[in-house]
C-alpha cells in the first residue's frame, strides 16, 4: 500500500512539472465585426483598427448565409469590390465560417453580390506572434519562482494534479 501511494505521489509529480513545461498557447479566435457579426454598415476598417492579427489565429464571420458570403481576393479585387475571381471563397452555407490565418502576409475579404460597396470588406496584416519574453536571471534561491508561476500555471498544474489524485484514491 505505501508503495502504490509513493508511486502515486511520483505520478503527480512528473505530471505537474510536464504542466510546467508546456508552452502558453495565444491563438486567438476573432468574430469579425465583433457582436455586429459579417454584415453592412459596419467599417471593418476601424474594427481591426487596433487588432494584431498573428499567424495561428483565426477569423470567424458570422452572417446571413441566404444573402452574404466571405471572399478572399487580391488587393485590386479588394480595392474595386469585384468579386469574380477569389482567391479563395470561404463561404461554407453555414453562415459560420472560420478562416485560419496560417500565413504571414496581407489578407484580403469582400463579400460579394453588391455588399462590399456597403463596406462589407476586411483588410488584414498577418504577422508572426512576438517572440515570448526572455527569463530574467534566477537569483540565488527558489523563492521567486512561484509568483511568476501562480496565474498561469501553478494553479492549474495544482488543479491537474487533484484531479489526478481524486482518480487514483477510486481505484483503491
Amino acid at each position: 500500500m505505501e508503495g502504490l501511494r509513493r508511486s502515486i505521489l511520483l505520478v503527480a509529480a512528473a505530471l505537474m512539472f510536464a504542466a510546467v513545461m508546456l508552452p502558453e498557447v495565444a491563438a486567438v479566435r476573432y468574430i469579425v465585426g465583433a457582436n455586429m457579426g459579417w454584415t453592412s454598415n459596419v467599417n471593418y476598417t476601424i474594427w481591426a483598427q487596433n487588432k494584431h492579427f498573428y499567424n495561428g489565429d483565426w477569423l470567424f464571420f458570422v452572417y446571413d448565409r441566404n444573402q452574404m458570403n466571405v471572399l478572399e481576393v487580391n488587393k485590386t479585387d479588394y480595392e474595386n469590390c469585384i468579386s469574380d475571381h477569389p482567391l479563395h471563397n470561404w463561404t461554407t452555407g453555414a453562415g459560420r465560417d472560420v478562416v485560419p490565418l496560417n500565413v504571414t502576409r496581407n489578407f484580403y475579404f469582400i463579400s460579394g453580390k453588391g455588399f462590399c460597396f456597403g463596406g462589407m470588406k476586411l483588410a488584414i496584416h498577418v504577422e508572426n506572434p512576438p517572440p515570448p519574453p526572455s527569463s530574467s536571471p534566477v537569483k540565488s534561491g527558489a523563492s521567486n519562482l512561484l509568483p511568476d508561476f501562480q496565474g498561469k500555471i501553478f494553479v492549474p498544474a495544482l488543479f491537474a494534479v487533484a484531479a489526478v489524485w481524486d482518480s487514483l484514491l477510486l481505484l483503491l
